[in-house]
């Protein structure tokens, strides 16, 4: 039981949600190592965004090629590539690829260099063997580099597209940054991944009521640590439907400024623009939630 409580979680995000034979397909694919269970699917149409929660145990002494978590992150990678095409897709969400964002957090006795260790082996196959540029960062990078450096350097943030979507692959083959494996050259219609370890992250959105994306932005950026906001939060402004936006939010340090704070803040700042704001969401479990399914097998409904 002491091995089985030292838990690893990987949560994988994914450029699709409207393709169903494509879910599918990833979905199955992951179901080829039922030790590693989904614990949580948070799909977004608008977004056309999918999100996969998946945990299983890592040991004291790990041999690497056993573990069921990682080959199953595998697969649903290689899966994912073959039924999905970046130069077809759009959306509101951001995003550097088919699969746009893999990260790994500890869970229960585990520690972050175990999970750090699962990170780098995937990163490594991705790259190798699916010829796909993947960048590591957090506990998995040697100097620590964060999420958001990557992203910025990348272009992650601007709209390659004309009014507030993100549409096709990436126009042009070469990086502006090296990556930590496989090739320096891009395929559009696969992008990069972007493949972490770190300590539990919250992911939790704020409704908007607007359709100005501008007064919404300005809002985003005083909330984040990055503009004189809340520190450990980051967060950025997205279309979310016809006059609606979301403040997105990475909450680094969940114990320390949680979902409560973001929303009161959010709220404050919007009223400051004289617009309505609802009530927050979280798109994954808590931790403890995660563990207990995973205990009881279950898994996400479909």
């Amino acid at each position: 039981m002491m091995i089985k409580m030292m838990l690893a979680c990987c949560k994988v995000y994914i450029s699709e949600s409207r393709n169903k034979c494509a879910l599918d397909l990833i979905e199955q694919a992951a179901k080829l190592y039922p030790e590693a269970v989904i614990v949580n699917k948070f799909k977004d149409e608008v977004y056309n965004r999918v999100g996969y929660t998946l945990v299983s145990y890592v040991s004291q002494n790990p041999l690497r090629d056993v573990y069921p978590l990682p080959k199953a992150v595998f697969t649903m990678v290689k899966a994912a590539l073959e039924a999905t095409n970046l130069e077809l897709h759009c959306g509101t969400h951001p995003r550097l690829g088919v699969v746009d964002h893999i990260c790994f957090h500890p869970l229960a006795q585990a520690s972050l260099e175990q999970v750090a260790g699962l990170a780098t082996s995937v990163a490594s196959d991705i790259g190798h063997k699916l010829q796909v540029p993947t960048f590591l960062y957090g506990a998995a990078h040697e100097q620590g580099r964060s999420l958001d450096s990557i992203r910025r350097q990348l272009g992650y943030f601007k709209p390659n597209s004309e009014g507030i979507n993100w549409a096709g692959g990436p126009k042009s083959g070469s990086l502006p940054l090296q990556p930590d494996a496989g090739p320096v050259q891009v395929v559009q219609s696969a992008g990069v991944v972007v493949v972490g370890a770190t300590g539990w992250v919250d992911n939790y959105n704020v409704p908007v009521y607007s359709s100005n994306l501008a007064t919404v932005r300005k809002i985003s950026k005083k909330v984040s640590g990055r503009g004189g906001g809340l520190e450990s939060v980051q967060a950025m402004a997205l279309a979310h439907g016809d006059d609606l936006m979301e403040v997105a939010c990475n909450l680094l340090n969940p114990q320390r400024i949680g979902a409560d704070q973001v929303q009161l803040e959010v709220e404050r700042l919007a009223r400051m623009e004289g617009l309505a704001v609802g009530q927050g969401y979280f798109t994954d479990f808590s931790q403890e939630i995660i563990i207990d399914r995973y205990l009881k097998g279950e898994q996400f409904d479909s």
